[in-house]
Formats: C-alpha cells, sequence, structure tokens
C-alpha cells in the first residue's frame, strides 16, 4: 500500500516562495508516476505538476516557469518548489502516486482519475 504524507506549506505574501515535501513509501518498483494537484474552495482539483519514473515533467500552463516538481529516490521524497507565488495559487496541494507498473513515456499524466493514491494535503495560502 502506498502512503503519501505531504509538509512545507503555510502562508506566504505574493511574490514569495515555498517548498512543498511529499514523503512516500510503498513502491516495490520504479515503474509510476507522481504528481501534485490543488484545489481551492469552490474550484474543481487541477493538476499542477507531475513527474514519470523516468524523470519527464509536465506542468499546467499557469505554472510554467515558476513551480519546480522533483524527486529524490534515494530519500523517497517528491518535492514542489513554488516561486513567484500569486493569490491564485492558494488552495489545498495534494501529492499523489499511480500504482507501480506505470512506465509512462511521454508527459505524466495529470488528470486525477489517473492517480490511485493521494495525500491529505497541505495548505498554502498567498496573501496580495
Amino acid at each position: 500500500q502506498v502512503q503519501l504524507v505531504e509538509s512545507g506549506g503555510g502562508s506566504v505574501q505574493a511574490g514569495g516562495s515555498l517548498r512543498l515535501s511529499c514523503a512516500y513509501s510503498g513502491h516495490s518498483n520504479g515503474g509510476y508516476c507522481m504528481a501534485w494537484f490543488r484545489q481551492a474552495p469552490g474550484k474543481e482539483r487541477e493538476g499542477v505538476a507531475s513527474i514519470s519514473s523516468y524523470g519527464r515533467t509536465n506542468y499546467v500552463s499557469s505554472v510554467k516557469g515558476r513551480f519546480t516538481i522533483s524527486k529524490d529516490n534515494a530519500k523517497n521524497t517528491l518535492y514542489l518548489q513554488m516561486n513567484s507565488l500569486k493569490a491564485e495559487d492558494s488552495a489545498m496541494y495534494y501529492c499523489a502516486s499511480t500504482g507501480d507498473g506505470v512506465w509512462w513515456v511521454g508527459p505524466p499524466p495529470l488528470l486525477g482519475y489517473q492517480y490511485n493514491y493521494w495525500g491529505q494535503g497541505t495548505q498554502v495560502t498567498v496573501s496580495s
């Protein structure tokens, strides 16, 4: 069973930075995609960034150039570095993972239904 625990959320002023972390466990091999999603009150969940087992990344257009997803396999930790934060980035951020055996060749997915495991979320609030 894959388990995911997010940390690193908080409050920051517009233009500031935060780094989210997601400690994961339970994968038995390297074939899986991981992603960050977010959901603001009254809005649908949105895929923000994803990374495949090959290290290929994918971003929603609104965060390109500002956010960076990365993964440290030795530490079993997924990161989301968020720079130049805007008020519209405020949301609950969730870490997600597919199951094993997903050797995704193209840009890794940003659709929620393609992910099987989810963390509890960490809140990010950006004040303008």
